[in-house]
């Protein structure tokens, strides 16, 4: 069976960035992704999570679709909670290299418990 071309663009998928056009100040972009979805590496079942991220920029703005077909990479990948949270913002400090950025991975309930990760890198500029 032929691959589909959206199936396609998430296993290829690479973040991508542009440069910040408003360097004059800071300010902070927010972004929700409300359906990501990951497997549990112990007993593979899905878990569903909403990831909010914001940061504010230096050099470098992420390219949304790049982000979109990221995100949707980790559908069928084994990956903890904690390690979910880590990943996502080492990937994109190392992609943007921004003032500040948190990530916060807020999971649906399973087994009775719910879970939220708060991941950060460097200091927030509460003026922006």
């Amino acid at each position: 069976m032929k691959e589909k071309y959206g199936t396609r663009m998430i296993r290829e998928n690479k973040l991508e960035r542009f440069e910040n056009q408003n360097r004059k100040r800071d300010y902070t972009i927010q972004f929700t992704c409300p359906e990501l979805t990951c497997l549990c590496p112990l007993s593979g079942f899905p878990d569903f999570a909403t990831v909010y991220i914001e940061y504010q920029p230096d050099k470098y703005c992420v390219e949304l679709k790049s982000l979109k077909l990221y995100f949707n990479g980790f559908r069928n990948k084994n990956i903890f909670h904690e390690e979910l949270a880590n990943k996502i913002l080492d990937d994109l400090v190392e992609l943007l290299q921004p003032k500040y950025m948190q990530v916060l991975a807020d999971f649906n309930q399973r087994g009775n418990i719910h879970t939220k990760v708060i991941a950060r890198h460097g200091k927030k500029n509460e003026n922006a």
